[in-house]
């Protein structure tokens, strides 16, 4: 059976896997059970296999790799356009088959286990880091009923909150105090549980080499540098720096026609996580870098554009280029040059 190209619609315990020939005919498009797929996959010679980028398609990938198989990983928004009439899975495994034999269709790559590992950290702490948040808010809010207000930020509501709870004149009641303690024990949980994740992801990303080259770059810091390579991997995948940025979403939206271009905000596609991060690395340096002088190249960079085109625009504008540098750090193994990447005429 000369098989061109497998589609494979992943699920849990029911795959459903098309076949084409090099000529488009359908060879077969059945479905196979968990425990079978392996064999399954076993039984064929060295294949191109076509997948969804879902829930388990990294570890499906790995496996089909070390039994020979060439394996492509598809954006589901790009096989969207090739399902018929009806959804159902023998649809969508044909469908996947023709996505992935299109030309201009970018394909994921394959994450390394290490790779995974990192962006499992990040995203256990990013849960940690949203519930922290909630319950400052819930007790800012609970406590203004009763007439107390506390300082804006994290760090100030730690310090105010014990002083307002052993405060007996301030207007909370016995019940909103032992609301208040166990929230405030909440959150010092949170506070230890990102400081533990924190903790076991730096010292993961520490066996990457690139970890340490990244921080090199301004505004990125040891979190951002694992988020870079766990998202990024060595960068292959992008031909330039603004492939790599257009991909996180740094870049301006088109509304273009008739040789008239014009241009809008980013269009913020691709990883809303990496990109929050380099926006804020890039909006620290952009609110710091005023003291440094005219003379650093990074001060005066960022200066002129914020002088130009306002304060946000810059930001991300400099966000922009911290994912470019970044690219070209993880890809070509280049050292990071102040003085280079920040020249201006």
């Amino acid at each position: 059976m000369d098989i061109k190209i497998l589609g494979i619609d992943l699920a849990k315990n029911v795959f459903q896997l098309c076949a084409l020939s090099p000529h488009g005919k359908v060879l077969f498009n059945r479905a196979v059970k968990r425990p079978r797929l392996l064999d399954e996959m076993r039984q064929l010679p060295p294949t191109l296999i076509a997948m969804e980028v879902c829930g388990g398609a990294h570890y499906w990938g790995r496996l089909f790799q070390t039994l020979g198989h060439q394996v492509r990983l598809i954006p589901p928004q790009h096989v969207k356009p090739f399902v018929r009439v009806n959804k159902n899975d023998a649809g969508d495994a044909l469908a996947i088959c023709e996505a992935a034999t299109r030309p201009g269709i970018h394909f994921v790559p394959v994450k390394p286990l290490a790779q995974q590992d990192l962006m499992l950290l990040h995203t256990e702490r990013q849960r940690y880091v949203q519930q922290r948040t909630a319950i400052g808010n819930q007790i800012r809010g609970l406590a203004s009923e009763y007439g107390v207000i506390f300082p804006i930020g994290l760090s100030a509501l730690r310090s105010a909150l014990p002083g307002a709870l052993e405060d007996a004149e301030n207007g909370l009641s016995p019940v909103a105090r032992q609301c208040l303690a166990r929230l405030y024990d909440e959150l010092k949980h949170w506070d230890h549980l990102i400081r533990q994740v924190t903790r076991e992801l730096n010292a993961l990303a520490r066996q990457q080499p690139a970890w340490l080259a990244l921080q090199a770059i301004p505004g990125v810091g040891p979190l951002v540098a694992s988020a870079l390579i766990g998202r990024i991997g060595n960068g292959h995948q992008f031909r330039t720096g603004r492939q790599c940025a257009a991909w996180i979403g740094l870049v301006p939206r088109q509304r273009s026609s008739g040789g008239h271009q014009q241009l809008l905000g980013i269009t913020k596609n691709g990883d809303r996580y990496l990109r929050t991060q380099l926006i804020h690395g890039a909006r620290a340096i952009t609110t710091g870098c005023s003291r440094w002088g005219w003379d650093h190249p990074l001060a005066r960079w960022v200066n002129q554009l914020r002088e130009r085109r306002g304060f946000n625009k810059a930001v991300v504008a400099l966000a922009n280029k911290l994912a470019r540098l970044a690219w070209a750090v993880l890809s070509k193994g280049e050292a990071f040059d102040m003085r280079k990447a920040f020249a201006t005429p």
